[in-house]
């Protein structure tokens, strides 16, 4: 039996069952907070020699230098071309579908003239060097390559680093044949603390990048945290969480196998059903009995499910929306038979998907948006990954002579009011001019 949390909304206690449900404590571990600081400085002071020494510790390797360590464009193509046939259209059904998409969110610039002459405008240009960060070894992630290489490319990112860990000396093909397919720059077989560090700072091979993308573990995540500032970073993500919202109307196994799809991460996964239907919920849950005993990792599912999993009836579908605003979660399925009603009231969500044969793992994989999306109810305040995020927006602002005369007096009250004086005088200096 799977002891899954079930919650009815017309419980007296059901906010603060609902509150100890969503909380999520992702404060750092001390431990890896001081090792990734000692990490950080090292290879600040000592680039190249500092990151091949930890990559020769932590991933039990015995590079004698960075060019070592370094993976000829020759491999990723060779790795491309070893793949099987199916794998290999797989890869590039999902490469291409999610640059269509992303084609879409190319930004443009723009300008306009006022009456008197004045210019104003904004230019978008690309970032010049993004550093991409993926999981190696056996936890290894084609799909995560795919996401993130290919919307920086689209942006014109005129080089793109990747560093992927090779544990042992394992290297994963999908992952080098994805970085082919996407088009990646240079790729350094270095993981942990220390790529993010060589990302970050620079060293004499790696090169400074401007922002870093891309998934890892704690150690990764603290790094990346604390180099915010000196480089970019796309967002520090928590847990993975799925959010479906159901009639009724759809196969309850599809149901439980969704919600298995998000558990399977790991242990600290959530996956939350909320429906008004009593006994299709009792349907649910006897899918997922039946079903978890086929799932190779049933043990990191039922861990998930019973610590941070639950079923939630509610009144009807107008509540559970509401539930679904609260809980901003990072995929939200639409499991209705009439779902498109229901849409526009969705105001927070990573990502929504919609109907019953809309699967959250098709957005995983080839649907193509983006699989980078906001955890931990941040979707109240973050978008998913794209395009935007590996472009920048800057300023133009030209005055003509005319317009000097008009806005100098506005600028020179209003420096006057702050008492800033310099100000006031800089922009007067043109009013006779």
């Amino acid at each position: 039996m799977v002891a899954i949390q079930r919650l009815d909304s017309r419980s007296d206690d059901f906010q603060e069952q609902l509150k100890a449900l969503l909380a999520f404590e992702g404060a750092q571990d001390d431990k890896i907070e001081q090792t990734v600081i000692a990490i950080l400085a090292d290879v600040k002071a000592r680039g190249d020699a500092a990151v091949v020494e930890y990559t020769n510790r932590f991933d039990r390797l015995s590079a004698a230098s960075m060019g070592a360590l370094e993976l000829p464009k020759a491999e990723l193509q060779a790795a491309l071309d070893g793949l099987s046939a199916e794998r290999r259209a797989a890869l590039e059904t999902a490469a291409s579908r999610i640059r269509v998409f992303h084609e879409k969110q190319v930004q443009e610039g723009w300008r306009y003239i006022e009456a008197d002459g004045t210019m104003l405008g904004q230019m978008v240009t690309p970032l010049d060097r993004v550093g991409l960060y993926v999981p190696g070894g056996k936890a290894a992630y084609p799909s995560s390559v795919l996401m993130n290489a290919i919307p920086a490319k689209v942006a014109g990112v005129k080089e793109l680093i990747m560093v992927v860990p090779t544990p042992g000396g394992e290297k994963n093909a999908l992952v080098l044949a994805a970085a082919c397919l996407a088009g990646v720059d240079r790729v350094f077989t270095i993981g942990g603390a220390q790529a993010v560090a060589a990302l970050a700072y620079g060293t004499e091979t790696v090169p400074q990048v401007d922002k870093i993308v891309g998934p890892g573990n704690a150690y990764v995540a603290c790094a990346k945290r604390r180099v915010f500032g000196i480089v970019g970073i796309d967002m520090v993500a928590g847990p993975s969480e799925i959010l479906v919202l159901a009639d009724g109307t759809t196969n309850p196994d599809w149901v439980a196998m969704d919600l298995f799809s998000q558990a399977e991460h790991d242990e600290l996964a959530q996956s939350i059903l909320i429906c008004p239907d009593a006994a299709y919920i009792d349907q649910v849950q006897a899918s997922i009995e039946k079903l978890l005993p086929t799932m190779p990792r049933q043990e990191v599912i039922r861990t998930s499910l019973e610590n941070r999993g639950a079923l939630i009836l509610v009144r009807d579908l107008e509540e559970a929306v509401a539930l679904a605003n609260r809980v901003a979660p990072e995929h939200l399925e639409l499991s209705l038979a009439e779902p498109d009603a229901w849409v526009e009231k969705i105001h927070h969500a990573g990502a929504i998907f919609i109907g019953p044969y809309t699967s959250e793992s098709l957005g995983d994989y080839c649907a193509g948006p983006n699989h980078v999306l906001p955890t931990s109810g941040s979707a109240r305040f973050s978008s998913p990954l794209g395009v935007y995020d590996f472009q920048k927006r800057t300023s133009l602002i030209r005055v003509s002579k005319a317009g000097a005369r008009t806005l100098g007096q506005v600028a020179g009250a209003l420096a006057d009011g702050e008492g800033l004086p310099a100000h006031a005088q800089s922009a007067r200096y043109r009013l006779d001019a």
